[in-house]
């Protein structure tokens, strides 16, 4: 009988590049950054995110940058690496960077909201996408003041330009990563709809 997944050495290269790349998406630099620095546990602080948002609550700008750095190559590096053996590779690649950052087996599977470890993958599968949907955040974020409102459409905005530009199956990564993105974003969106969401800033609302 033919194997419809093609067999073990068909599908083992990509079981192996999935999990790769979701143990280098699940570490978790912002806690790991903030503890070093003797800034305490990053769960404990704000919104109890580990993104770079939430380590600029604790008023080290510098851990913030070098956490959203951080937190971006692990999307892009393995998605560089699994480029290497062709698209299909790139974005399992992609999908396990994201899925290691928000639910990461270091911190039993509590990560983090998968903006910035989204925005690596994209920057290597699709950069002007990838751009653009960074300036739409930038602009978003810089009237509303909602880093929250900003990241969601971005990531709603690089799946409609993605498909726009013909990288359909990027286009298809991203929706899913899109969806990921809102569903952790619920809080969010409550927030936002009741006009208690904290603005970019301010303090932390309680998780």
């Amino acid at each position: 009988m033919i194997d419809p997944l093609g067999g073990p050495a068909y599908w083992l290269p990509f079981a192996a590049c999935f999990l790769t790349a979701y143990l280098i998406g699940s570490i978790p630099f912002g806690v790991v950054l903030t503890r070093l620095a003797g800034a305490g546990d990053l769960r404990a602080i704000g919104s109890g995110n580990i993104g770079a948002t939430n380590v600029l609550r604790t008023g080290r700008k510098g851990l913030a940058l070098a956490t959203l750095i951080l937190d971006v190559l692990k999307g892009a590096l393995p998605v560089w690496l699994a480029g290497r053996y062709g698209p299909d590779m790139a974005v399992v690649a992609g999908l396990g960077a994201v899925l290691g950052h928000c639910f990461p087996v270091w911190l039993k599977f509590q990560g983090g909201k998968g903006v910035a470890t989204a925005l690596g993958v994209m920057a290597v599968l699709t950069p002007l996408v990838a751009l653009l949907a960074v300036l739409l955040f930038v602009v978003v974020t810089a009237i509303s003041r909602y880093v929250s409102l900003g990241s969601m459409l971005g990531a709603v905005a690089a799946c409609g330009l993605a498909w726009y530009f013909g990288h359909i199956q990027a286009a298809e990564l991203y929706l899913v990563l899109t969806l990921l993105i809102v569903a952790k974003h619920a809080a969010n969106i409550r927030r936002l709809l009741t006009g208690t969401e904290s603005k970019l800033g301010r303090a932390a609302e309680p998780r």
